[in-house]
């Protein structure tokens, strides 16, 4: 994590903010904190965050309002960070914009190491990608639309490559059914998701060591997948 990193704590909890707030500051974060959802699109309007820990449970709208609306004109990350446990409600939130989603009570190491997950991928976002993606030993090159795994071609198909793509350029999150059927099929409602697993078991069949138990495209069981993040 890069010192100065400037997040945005929305949580009307003072013992959370308390706690958390120290921390990011004391690991160079540059933090504002703001306890209702209206205020906090007012502060992000008018000041560019790097990253926002939005809890749901607001006293005026809806944490999930607070996402469609920052979705609308931004793309800076968004951790929810909420008591708000289900599949469900994790669902409603990723699809809403949210880029990770972890419940109250959480561990702070972990919290803090998703922060540093959704940093580097808004880093890679802002500085274009680079054009080349290595997850140990793949490499993908999206200039070339290329793929490599231990120095060897890597024979993938239009659906193939689009999905690992999504996955790659999402690395570390969580990226639901929704998000890979508008992502690879645009949308189509003869895709579901059965077409999905489909397609990732073939995936991993080209790229994981064991596609049984695969160690770079992990299935969050309900939710979707999420690709390991490059070293």
């Amino acid at each position: 994590m890069q010192q100065s990193e400037r997040i945005l704590i929305v949580d009307d909890e003072i013992e959370i903010t308390r706690t958390l707030e120290p921390a990011l500051r004391a690991i160079g974060c540059r933090v504002r904190h703001r306890e209702s959802g209206l205020e906090a699109l007012k502060l992000i309007a008018n000041e560019p965050m790097d990253c926002i820990l939005l809890d749901l449970g607001l006293p005026d709208i809806d944490g999930i309002d607070v996402v469609r609306r920052i979705r609308e004109w931004s793309v800076v990350p968004i951790l929810v960070v909420t008591a708000r446990e289900g599949i469900e409600a994790k669902i409603e939130a990723l699809d809403a914009g949210a880029d990770d989603y972890v419940n109250k009570p959480y561990d702070l190491r972990e919290l803090l190491a998703r922060l540093r997950v959704a940093l580097r991928h808004n880093a890679r976002r802002a500085a274009g990608g680079g054009g080349v993606a290595t997850f140990d030993d793949l490499v993908i090159d999206f200039t070339q639309r290329s793929v490599t795994l231990r120095g060897q071609l890597v024979q993938l198909t239009h659906r193939e490559y689009q999905l690992l793509k999504l996955m790659a350029t999402h690395a570390g999150q969580i990226v639901t059914h929704k998000h890979i059927l508008e992502g690879v099929w645009g949308g189509s409602q003869k895709s579901d998701a059965q077409a999905v697993r489909v397609l990732m078991g073939h995936l991993r069949q080209k790229i994981e060591q064991d596609p049984v138990r695969p160690k770079l495209l992990l299935t969050e069981t309900g939710l979707g997948y999420r690709m390991q993040a490059a070293k």
